[in-house]
């Protein structure tokens, strides 16, 4: 197997949620309640679904890095995730080495990566008919290194401003059909969620001094010399 695909952003976001899975009594964005577990690579189906046959407005599923929470996963090799009635948590992390989120879809130039995310969440809790307020914790997060951040990388792109003017975009598309469904189910959870930017770095410094912590943080050393950057492309 290349160094590439094994020493990359996914396999340590897996190492890092499992560690958080096993260790549930730190106080963290990505902490996990009682009942809740995780899932990489999980299929969150999208509001703008294709309608017909060559639907130009349409997109597909939205892959998460990361999803941690109250959910179930579909049979088979897809991966879709669907909330459960009862879901206390919600967080779905983006997980990112060398590159910023895409910023675009296919058939929308500018709905980005991050609202995106927040877009089929809030389609999820609609779908299973969660009430948001009943929701203890809900977040959007992306994991960069820290210099990255710094840099300015991601821009304003993970903020509540951002992410509610592409979507409005997004669903102005659609003349008006998706219009009470951002009043009903897109703007309750934009309200509640938590969105951020963490570090790597924050993360790693979390975990003890013993022998598991210091091959995850010897891991990320090799994510950063084998993946030393990247180009998002369109979805």
């Amino acid at each position: 197997m290349p160094p590439t695909e094994l020493y990359n952003e996914g396999w340590l976001l897996r190492l890092v949620l499992d560690w958080f899975d096993r260790n549930r009594d730190l106080s963290h964005e990505l902490s996990f309640l009682a009942g809740a577990r995780w899932y990489s690579e999980a299929l969150l189906p999208s509001r703008f679904l294709p309608q017909r046959r060559g639907d130009d407005r349409a997109e597909s599923f939205t892959h998460a890095d990361g999803v941690v929470g109250h959910f179930s996963i579909s049979p088979g090799e897809r991966g879709e995730a669907s909330l459960l009635p009862e879901a206390r948590q919600f967080v779905v992390t983006e997980a990112k080495l060398g590159s910023s989120l895409s910023a675009r879809t296919k058939n929308a130039p500018e709905f980005d990566q991050a609202a995106r995310n927040v877009a089929c969440m809030a389609h999820m809790l609609d779908i299973a008919r969660v009430d948001v307020a009943a929701v203890e914790r809900l977040g959007f997060y992306v994991i960069a290194p820290e210099h990255q951040i710094n840099a300015g990388m991601f821009g304003n792109l993970v903020t509540k401003e951002s992410i509610s003017q592409k979507v409005a975009a997004r669903v102005a598309q659609y003349g008006g059909q998706w219009d009470k469904w951002v009043t009903a189910s897109f703007i309750p959870l934009l309200q509640r969620i938590d969105l951020s930017l963490l570090s790597w770095e924050s993360i790693l410094a979390l975990l003890p001094h013993d022998e598991e912590a210091a091959g995850i943080r010897e891991f990320y050393s090799l994510c950063q010399q084998f993946n030393p950057g990247g180009v998002e492309r369109a979805v």
